[in-house]
């Protein structure tokens, strides 16, 4: 019997305007199912992070007028991949059906009989200006809006933009990819009869921490945005509606906007970190240089589950170290029942809301969330003569081990997850650290650091790449083993938390503003 071949299918997703943020749930979706992604230079490479790690990633974008993939070749790989019975994604920014070339891909796959969908996106057209405070209409000021494509040349005898029209209609002009025509467009819409003092934004990278705006009028417009060098990509905004910029600006005002900030922590765990930065306004660079892997062998932890009821205490030195715990209870057949009669500790609140996940409240959170903090607050209660059950990672500070012993207690320590460096796309990075592009770097654990470093060169490497950077470490340890590396520690919160670190970085750049 003959298998029967693999259905493939084609999804012409809108990346959106270049805030990761703004990606539709069902643009996730797909890219979560992609075997391929075929993605443009505008669309951003974080949202691949959603494809799966076995996705083959193509590029097929380009940059201005430079070189590019002819269309012709897009639209055959994406007929080809499909043909082959995969899931293919055609990652484009904004929406793919605004300038976007998407109705070309749609027609080559219905021609070729593929099936396709198609996912609008969030149109640079409208997000940008957005993001600018600037409201493409307004109930007083802008009935209609009206988007251009800005890069036909608008000197052509046989262009087929209608400038008289354009330069009468009373509402709001949006032309897209039209920076390096933007003198030409001025010069039409002036002598077509539009006002003089008709206010014009020109904004580049919007949605982004490189976000840049610059205001004026039809008459000064060129020579402002010539003097900032501002490049393309670019959202250019003609009306009434730009006016309303000095009181809706709210993306660039936010305290760390602009700023790029990258985190070092494992990717499970930087997503909280990503958010609360991201809500002051910073970009967030995730740059793990920590992976948590389950340890060499389960055996040692799941004959200490066997034996739980010869424990007094159960200790928990980091929020990685409860999912597997547990998980190692349910495959023991056992359940939150089984810790009925210990005493919980939690290093910290996060590694205590971890544990409410599965019902259980720690007995003791101490006030300084590291080792020492675990060790003053059981010398506090008492634990000579106990014993204690520690499942943590497999290479860690021995401290605490250590010091509950001297204090009389009996410790097992077992481990339950450990670290490793993962691939980390070193050339990108070291790239942006020499431009200036980075702000701040940020390490959560002596971890981050030592691989951190390792990664990027060793410790002479490193000095002179982040000499113009913050570094921000969660704690005294952290910043340590930083400075044991010869990093200057400028940001250190009062309390080991990652809403302490964004507190604080927000703080430090206020009070150097």
């Amino acid at each position: 019997m003959t298998k029967q071949k693999k259905s493939g299918k084609v999804f012409l997703v809108g990346a959106g305007p270049g805030d990761p943020g703004l990606l539709t749930l069902k643009g996730k979706e797909c890219l979560e199912q992609a075997d391929v992604v075929l993605y443009d230079y505008l669309a951003n490479a974080l949202l691949l992070e959603h494809a799966p790690s076995t996705a083959q990633r193509i590029y097929v974008g380009r940059r201005g007028r430079g070189q590019y993939q002819d269309q012709a070749d897009i639209n055959r790989l994406l007929i080809e991949r499909a043909k082959e019975g995969k899931i293919v994604v055609r990652l484009k920014g904004g929406d793919p059906f605004v300038f976007g070339r998407g109705g070309e891909e749609a027609e080559a796959a219905a021609a070729a009989g593929v099936d396709f969908d198609i996912v609008p996106g969030v149109t640079a057209a409208v997000a940008v200006p957005a993001y600018a405070g600037i409201p493409v209409t307004h109930r007083t000021l802008a009935s209609t809006v009206t988007f251009v494509a800005g890069h036909e040349d608008p000197t052509k005898p046989a262009a087929l933009l209608e400038w008289p029209k354009l330069a009468s209609a009373s509402g709001t002009l949006v032309f897209m990819m039209g920076m390096k025509n933007l003198s030409s467009i001025v010069g039409r819409l002036l002598s077509e009869g539009r006002s003089p003092d008709t206010p014009v934004a020109t904004i580049r990278w919007g949605t982004k921490a490189g976000q840049r705006t610059i205001v004026g009028t039809l008459v000064d417009i060129v020579e402002r945005t010539e003097a900032a060098h501002l490049e393309p990509p670019t959202v250019i905004v003609v009306g009434e509606v730009v006016r309303l910029r000095g009181q809706l600006n709210w993306f660039e005002t936010k305290p760390l906007f602009g700023k790029r900030i990258v985190l070092t922590r494992a990717q499970e765990q930087a997503r909280e970190f990503s958010q609360l930065l991201a809500a002051y306004g910073a970009e967030p660079v995730e740059v793990p240089t920590i992976q948590i892997v389950p340890p060499a062998s389960w055996q040692p932890i799941d004959e200490a589950v066997t034996r739980l009821n010869t424990y007094q205490w159960l200790i928990f030195t980091s929020v990685n170290g409860v999912k597997p715990f547990m998980e190692r209870l349910h495959v023991a057949r056992k359940d939150a029942r089984a810790l009925a009669n210990l005493r919980l500790c939690a290093i910290g609140p996060r590694t205590a809301q971890e544990l409410g996940m599965y019902g259980l409240t720690p007995d003791v959170v101490p006030v300084e969330y590291q080792a020492e903090g675990v060790i003053a607050a059981l010398a506090h209660v008492g634990i000579q003569g106990c014993r204690i059950l520690i499942p943590r990672a497999e290479v860690a500070r021995e401290i605490l081990p250590e010091q509950l012993r001297a204090l009389g207690a009996t410790v097992d320590v077992i481990p339950v997850y450990r670290t490793i460096v993962p691939a980390v796309d070193v050339v990108s990075l070291t790239r942006q650290f020499h431009e200036g592009q980075v702000a701040v770097a940020t390490f959560t654990s002596s971890s981050t650091v030592r691989n951190f470093v390792e990664v990027f060169g060793g410790r002479d490497a490193v000095r002179p790449l982040v000499a113009r950077v913050v570094i921000a470490c969660i704690g005294p340890i952290t910043a340590r083993t930083a400075e044991e590396y010869g990093l200057t520690v400028t940001v250190m919160p009062a309390e080991n938390t990652v809403p302490a670190l964004t507190e604080a970085i927000v703080r430090h750049f206020k009070e150097v503003a």
